[in-house]
């Protein structure tokens, strides 16, 4: 079952929630020395910065969706090529000190300004992050005159704006509404009803919906300049991530409402929110990867089935074509030279029935018989070798669907790791670049009471699992599904039917029946499991087993890796 999408939501990247996070990314990071910088992704761009508390990981998020100047715990893989604009940047910016993070008026931009030292001069660099939804981009400035930008334009588009290196930085157009500090045109402004949200964050710069709405709330639903230019300047901060479902669904730098968690700062909300928001992102972007590879694959394999159950319906004449090869012989001397068709008493058939035989004119009667003797012969040795074809497809069938049913149900980036690695050991997928060899990673573990319970990651870890158990504990597998292997480690003890239910939901969850109930869980000693020589990793067969009914369950509560 994958995974529940949470609703898309506008987040609160407005110039009132910017001028927070710009005077909290000056506090940590003006002083600090830029030592990496690179490009995970076409419209990301992450910096490693040393300041006086360590390194930090400074990450700008330029697309539409999740647009962002946070810092960042996540780790992200630098592409082997840096684009033109991450290499633009580690010419200019590398080693570079940063000496001024701002907002730009009340605009959706934080410009970064920086020192930047070469062999026979100094210089002094501004990188502009605008944080403007799907027109967000990154501009590199020097006195003024763009250097390059990630997002670029030419003269002749349709554009009042021009993006390339050479021509003089410029800011957007103002939105036509009313800025914030102009307490004067604020109280021109009349609200005649309805949602005071919706008139505060359409007549008032730089102000989103989201946060129009804690300002709606402050003013008590009636329109109050002097209030709002108060929540706007105030200072005041209450900084939050807001949950729904145990999901992050905002996050906000003044809040008093419920479902929230309280952060010293808003710089560390906005990092809790986007850590999680991303990694989610990241993990359910590599599923989609590694379940797309092995559809891919299995689409094949199937599509080689047809076309193999196409070939055995073929065969399956043979017999027939033998029959006819008989019957011409024993008749060889009754058959007219030059026929096309030869009617002869068949018999096998106990009515003395007749069949008729399509013949090549051009041949004898002895080449005719002989002919269809060496059609009869092709036939079964196609059949023989097709027969071993689908043996062996049907088994490949069966291992790619073991392994979808490892990465859908993968709840961790470990478990997805484990799964590509096992993907790249079988062809499946390409390894990137040549890694040192890591250590194996743990079983899923889980205590139940006094027992230990171990689950495999995926194929590989179950051949692993099934070699490092004593043959007294007590294995587990769904009937019919694949899933992963389980093993109660029972140490000579006798386990209780609650450790044996848990066991069975544990297996039950992390099988491609886990959406469904009552799902039937085979269990049996250790010793009675036999994995046969040269069969795919993961496949085993057993005996001496029993059967319980059981509805999934991850019991998280009991995982203690």
């Amino acid at each position: 079952m994958r995974r529940k999408r949470r609703k898309k939501v506008t987040m609160p990247q407005d110039a009132f929630t910017i001028g927070y996070v710009a005077d909290e990314l000056s506090k940590r990071l003006v002083g600090g020395k830029i030592s990496k910088i690179f490009q995970p992704s076409r419209d990301e761009l992450s910096f490693i910065i040393y300041t006086r508390s360590g390194n930090v990981k400074l990450d700008l998020g330029l697309s539409a969706q999740n647009c962002r100047a946070s810092l960042s715990s996540v780790e992200r893989e630098a592409p082997l090529v840096a684009p033109n604009f991450c290499m633009l940047l580690r010419k200019h910016l590398q080693n570079a000190k940063t000496v001024a993070v701002e907002r730009v008026g009340f605009e959706r931009i934080i410009r970064f300004d920086f020192e930047c030292s070469a062999d026979f001069s100094d210089e002094k660099l501004s990188l502009y992050a605008e944080i403007m939804g799907k027109y967000s981009n990154a501009i590199l400035c020097r006195d003024g005159i763009i250097l390059g930008a990630l997002k670029t334009n030419s003269i002749g588009e349709n554009t009042k704006r021009l993006l390339f290196a050479g021509v003089k930085y410029e800011l957007p157009a103002p939105q036509e509404k009313i800025s914030p500090d102009d307490l004067p045109a604020l109280e021109k402004a009349e609200f005649t009803g309805g949602d005071l949200a919706k008139f505060i964050s359409d007549n008032i710069r730089g102000i989103a919906y989201t946060t129009a709405r804690d300002i709606a709330d402050y003013c008590g639903g009636k329109f109050d300049a002097k209030r709002v230019n108060s929540y706007i300047f105030g200072g005041q901060s209450a900084p939050c991530v807001i949950y729904e479902d145990g999901k992050p669904k905002d996050f906000k730098a003044v809040y008093f409402g419920k479902n929230a968690k309280k952060f010293d700062s808003v710089l560390d909300a906005q990092t809790a929110y986007y850590d999680e928001v991303i990694s989610e992102k990241l993990f359910d972007g590599e599923k989609k990867r590694l379940v797309s590879a092995l559809m891919s694959h299995i689409r094949k394999a199937e599509k080689r089935l047809s076309i193999i159950g196409d070939k055995l319906l073929e065969c399956r004449d043979a017999e027939t074509v033998k029959l006819k090869g008989e019957l011409l012989t024993a008749n060889i001397y009754a058959m007219p030279r030059g026929a096309q068709v030869f009617e002869a008493v068949n018999y096998y058939d106990e009515n003395g029935g007749k069949i008729k035989i399509a013949l090549d004119p051009h041949l004898t009667p002895a080449q005719n018989a002989q002919k269809y003797y060496k059609r009869y012969a092709k036939l079964k040795r196609a059949a023989q070798a097709v027969s071993v074809q689908k043996e062996q497809t049907e088994s490949e069938c069966d291992y790619l669907y073991s392994l979808l049913a490892h990465v859908e149900s993968a709840d961790s980036p470990l478990d997805l790791g484990e799964c590509a690695a096992e993907l790249i050991s079988a062809g499946i997928l390409k390894a990137e670049k040549k890694e040192k060899k890591k250590a194996p990673s743990p079983f899923r573990t889980y205590e139940c009471g006094s027992f230990k319970i171990l689950a495999g990651r995926n194929n590989i870890q179950n051949d692993r699992l099934l070699k490092s158990v004593s043959p007294e504990d007590i294995w587990l597998h769904t009937q019919g599904y694949h899933s992963a292997h389980v093993v109660i480690v029972t140490g000579g003890a006798k386990i209780p039917a609650n450790v044996l239910e848990v066991a069975a939901q544990i297996c039950a969850h992390y099988s491609d029946a886990k959406s469904g109930s009552k799902i039937p869980v085979d269990y049996t000693k250790r010793k009675f499991v036999k994995k046969p020589p040269a069969r795919a990793a993961g496949y085993v067969v057993y005996t001496d087993y029993r059967t319980v009914l059981v509805d999934p369950d991850p019991h998280a509560a009991l995982l203690k890796e």
